[in-house]
């Protein structure tokens, strides 16, 4: 009888450990990948933003550059059949230079008008900047952390090849989410138009970057709960974790990619962007900056960004 009620007690315990389990498994999923209002990442330490950068990407004029332009708004539909949309602006002269520019987590695609600013002005391209799935005025009840989005790149890329030509040239720059996007992009087949892609503060894979925020944040094992948030993911938005890999696209990459991080930045680890460059098949550089959070580069070291970046580009791109 004592066998049998410890053998009972052992059962409802397990039983019970599944159920919390399978509901903090929910719970991370509605947290983070479902298309819902995001407050837990407000007062975030690992985001909070120098003075510095703070008042670039709040008060900027690029936020007034953004507001002036007339942006041709271009709509597709993606592989599953959603409505996806982007901000079309033909640079001031005629050419074959077009960048495509991809945005981060939470955000939308006119939130790349720093960067748009940059190629557009100084560098005399093309820009487009779409609103990801899920984000934005795109359609999408889930956020894809660049796995489905990088077909949804692919696409954006065709539809420019038939709009500018077959002799249009195009670069992919992402930061953050964007960055992993392009990244995921890299290991697509993909047409010779595409010349060169620019990732900012990329992580390796959605799985390692829920682990790691799991630790950090939540201060929680991700046994058993990251595999089972990868089932309900996988489920619910049709991807797990363990595919969504950066790392996997990168060792099959035949762009020449150029990375940038920040040696401050603790939400993505640097040690993520030093992984991808490592292990990328095509031709790749790698850029740290010194005192640079999240995305901040480009702020923190504007000059010796872009002339990194510029650099970079006429080596791939015809003038």
């Amino acid at each position: 009888m004592e066998q049998k009620k410890g053998l009972k007690i052992v059962i409802g315990l397990i039983i019970i450990l599944l159920i919390i389990n399978i509901a903090a498994s929910f719970y991370f999923y509605n947290l983070a990948i479902d298309r819902n209002q995001k407050d837990f990442l407000q007062g975030n330490s690992d985001l909070e933003v120098s003075a510095e950068a703070m008042e670039v990407f709040m008060d900027g004029d690029w936020r007034t550059w953004v507001d002036n332009q007339k942006f041709e708004e271009l709509e597709m539909n993606s592989f599953d059949g959603l409505t996806l949309k982007g901000y079309f602006l033909p640079a001031k002269k005629p050419t074959n230079k077009t960048v495509i520019l991809a945005h981060g987590y939470l955000g939308k695609g006119k939130d790349m008008g720093l960067y748009a600013q940059y190629y557009y002005q100084e560098l005399g391209y093309n820009v487009l900047m779409p609103d990801a799935r899920g984000h934005g005025q795109s359609e999408g009840d889930y956020i894809g952390f660049g796995w489905h989005d990088r077909l949804d790149y692919v696409d954006w890329i065709g539809l420019l090849i038939d709009k500018l030509g077959p002799d249009t040239e195009i670069v992919l720059h992402g930061v953050s989410m964007g960055a992993a996007t392009v990244l995921m992009t890299s290991g697509e087949e993909l047409p010779n138009n595409v010349k060169a892609i620019v990732s900012d503060s990329a992580y390796t894979s959605v799985k390692e970057m829920f682990a790691y925020q799991m630790k950090r944040m939540f201060h929680i094992p991700t046994f058993p709960v990251l595999p089972t948030t990868s089932l309900v993911t996988d489920m619910k938005a049709d991807y797990s974790l363990s595919e969504a890999s950066a790392l996997d696209q990168v060792k099959k990459a035949e762009v020449p990619i150029l990375y940038f991080h920040g040696n401050a930045d603790s939400f993505v680890p640097t040690e993520m962007s030093k992984e991808l460059y490592e292990n990328t098949k095509s031709n790749a550089e790698l850029m740290i900056v010194d005192g640079a959070g999240h995305g901040e580069s480009f702020v923190v070291d504007r000059e010796r960004y872009e002339n990194k970046l510029s650099a970079f580009l006429r080596k791939y791109v015809k003038e």
